[in-house]
């Protein structure tokens, strides 16, 4: 017989896919997405204020031992008083930024408010602050009272840039 070329036969690969990475990939996007998803969603806090049209509801101010407002000023000027300013508790004072400044003040008051607050029936109610920033101060003077309301462990404040006459008053004569 002749010799007849033989016939070559491809060698067969092995088809196997290996989707190990695939799948840690589609993994890491869901997780991805899962989170991305729950941090998008809108968070909000309920805010209660007193309804200034009833004339039958009680108002919910705070009592006036738990109060303390802060009114910044141009130039790190600090004005602080406790109550209404037509007949504040305690008289208003001007004072700087620091420990020996609105810090001692606010851990002094914090204290009284807390005293207050459990003489009352009502333990752990703390400072109430009411911040008013003025038009000429700045931003970093805000920053600086947040700042020393978390060193003085007030987490209860309020920012309302709105000055009543007499507050624009007490500005101006301090």
């Amino acid at each position: 017989m002749q010799n007849l070329p033989k016939k070559v036969r491809s060698k067969k690969l092995n088809t196997r896919v290996d989707l190990t990475a695939m799948v840690s990939v589609s993994f890491l996007l869901i997780i991805f997405f899962m989170i991305v998803g729950e941090l998008s969603k809108p968070k909000a806090m309920n805010l209660d204020s007193p309804d200034l049209d009833c004339d039958d509801c009680l108002p919910a101010y705070v009592e006036e031992n738990r109060s303390l407002t802060i009114l910044l000023d141009q130039n790190d000027k600090i004005i602080s008083y406790s109550g209404l300013v037509p007949i504040p508790i305690h008289t208003s004072k001007k004072m700087q930024y620091g420990k020996n400044g609105i810090r001692k003040e606010l851990l002094e008051k914090n204290k009284m408010a807390l005293e207050y607050s459990a003489k009352h029936g009502k333990p752990g109610r703390g400072l109430v602050v009411l911040i008013k920033p003025s038009k000429t101060s700045n931003y970093g003077n805000l920053v600086e009272i947040l700042d020393e309301l978390k060193i003085a462990n007030i987490d209860t404040y309020n920012i309302d840039p709105e000055f009543t006459p007499e507050e624009s008053k007490l500005l101006a004569l301090r």
